[in-house]
């Protein structure tokens, strides 16, 4: 055999990250198709919203770029659909410009909403941050126990090694687990984010362009200058967030609204 050749057990072909396009316009739908290969993605694409969500279904993503105009289904009702059979890191791409329409995709499950025409190289940065969370869902196996109340006496919070201890709230950190009175509570990981970074800083206030940036990831810093959907982005979050926790917003137990500013984590009086 000549020094060229290779052995077929030198010969490995490993594709680590799928991404699915879910895009009606194929113009649209190839440039996605370019900047995700450039990425190191193996790409499948879909023209319809019902074949998109098969195709969720059958490959489970690492990511998935969704139109919300498409023929059948908008892309909201798809990305609910996606999200009870996956996982997968979801962006919406969309020609509208509404408020509503940002708002409505990321209370749909996306975890990031784009308008067209989008930059490329944005788009990408903007996937990596995204690439650099956890994708494991927040989804506690089990109740954690009540906190011991000696170590927290007279304080408002307490952080406990990586556990956030908080009048009835209970955050795992490490473990992105959330308890509130005993009761496991499920989000997003952009919601766990937000708490985590509010949590972990109490007393302090945060402003929106800090929270955008935790959603953004750490690292993430290209110059790319943090808009009004991207602080709108972090209300839709925040309020889902609030919800989910029981916490009023008119008398709130561990959220506070800032005004003009941001939020902070206040201890309990």
């Amino acid at each position: 055999m000549s020094a060229g050749s290779a052995q077929p057990s030198d010969v490995r072909v490993t594709v680590e990250r799928t991404a699915v396009i879910v895009e009606d316009d194929p113009d649209v739908r190839d440039l996605l198709d370019v900047v995700l290969t450039q990425a190191g993605f193996a790409t499948a694409t879909a023209g319809s919203g019902l074949e998109g969500v098969e195709l969720v279904r059958r490959t489970d993503p690492l990511v998935t770029t969704l139109d919300v105009s498409l023929p059948d289904i908008d892309g909201f009702e798809v990305c609910r659909r996606i999200r009870t059979v996956s996982d997968t890191y979801v962006v919406m791409l969309t020609a509208r410009t509404d408020e509503i329409d940002a708002l409505m995709g990321l209370d749909a499950g996306a975890d990031d909403y784009q308008t067209k025409p989008f930059r490329p190289r944005e788009l990408r940065a903007r996937i990596e941050a995204m690439l650099r969370r956890p994708r494991r869902p927040v989804l506690p196996a089990a109740p954690l126990p009540a906190p011991a109340p000696a170590p927290v006496v007279g304080l408002a919070a307490a952080a406990l090694s990586d556990t956030i201890v908080s009048d009835g709230l209970v955050v795992d950190v490490a473990g992105r687990t959330v308890v509130v009175e005993g009761r496991a509570v499920h989000l997003t990981r952009s919601e766990f984010d937000l708490l985590a970074a509010l949590g972990g800083t109490p007393g302090r206030v945060l402003s929106k362009d800090a929270l955008v940036r935790v959603l953004w990831g750490d690292e993430y810093d290209t110059g790319t200058r943090v808009a009004d959907p991207d602080r709108r982005s972090v209300e839709v979050h925040m309020a889902n967030l609030r919800r989910k926790l029981g916490d009023d917003p008119s008398e709130p137990r561990w959220i506070r609204t800032v005004r003009g500013v941001g939020y902070r984590f206040d201890h309990p009086s």
